[in-house]
């Protein structure tokens, strides 16, 4: 029960946190507000372009560390510093319960793999080849939105890690917050933005990656709390189109010219 309480406890800290504050925070009309970035397929600028070449990444990059300091950011981290604040009493006992029992280090060997910084920016690097091979915008959206919350959550990661220089339990190296926590649930953070409450699943993915570092006595529980905080916060900054944008177009009617705001997803497909 206590393990299953921890999965549920980094699960639900991290989709509250992406399901909160949806909506623009922008108070202008969107008739008046365009999208941040060219979302159009047809535009050489934006990531929606498979023709776009990859160097064009470092620009996405630059905008997404100027757009983290945001209410959304705050409020995230926020929300994850105080339950890591929290829990943090109970941190050597939580990993005494796990650590050495046979069954859970059968159960969790998996997740150092999959939340492994070199996997995670495989898929990402996949997805993205992908996306260009088959000259999809959607696919291609999707990878380099991957790409770069990999880059953005660990970046910030190993900044915080230098930072703070907390031991991690085995005394192997810095322990907060954990690396494997943040980009796990910055992946899951971008699919569930691209794909709405589908996405959704993948955030029970990222809370076995982050518990399966405290059986490997990686990590404590509060590190891998914050870092599925950092990592949604990443996971939102990079997705700041949201799931769809608002075009203001002009188009002929009779007798002159109407202006339409028109709702569409944010990877337009041609």
């Amino acid at each position: 029960m206590r393990l299953v309480g921890m999965s549920v406890l980094v699960m639900m800290l991290a989709v509250g946190s992406a399901g909160a504050q949806d909506a623009p925070k922008d108070p202008t009309p969107p008739a008046t507000a365009p999208p941040e970035q060219p979302l159009s397929p047809n535009n050489p600028e934006s990531p929606t372009n498979p023709r776009r070449p990859v160097w064009e990444l470092v620009k996405d990059l630059g905008s997404d560390f100027t757009h983290l300091p945001t209410l959304d950011t705050a409020v995230i981290l926020g929300v994850g510093g105080a339950a890591a604040l929290a829990v943090h009493p109970e941190d050597q006992e939580v990993n005494a319960h796990l650590v050495g029992r046979p069954w859970v280090d059968h159960a969790f060997a998996p997740g150092t793999v999959v939340g492994n910084a070199v996997t995670q920016a495989g898929v990402a690097v996949a997805t993205y080849a992908v996306g260009k091979w088959i000259d999809g915008p959607k696919t291609t959206h999707i990878g380099v939105d991957l790409l770069r919350v990999q880059i953005l959550a660990g970046a910030l990661t190993e900044a915080l890690k230098v930072s703070v220089r907390r031991d991690r339990p085995d005394g192997s190296g810095y322990s907060f917050p954990s690396g494997h926590a943040s980009l796990t649930f910055a992946s899951a953070t971008v699919l569930a933005r691209h794909f709405g409450w589908k996405g959704y699943v993948t955030y029970a993915i990222s809370s076995y990656v982050a518990t399966s570092r405290l059986h490997d006595n990686r990590h404590y529980l509060s590190d891998v709390i914050f870092g599925a905080a950092l990592g949604t916060a990443a996971g939102r900054t990079v997705t700041r189109h949201g799931r769809n944008t608002w075009t203001f177009a002009p188009a002929p009617v009779s007798r002159g010219v109407g202006f339409f705001v028109i709702r569409a997803p944010a990877y337009a497909l041609r």
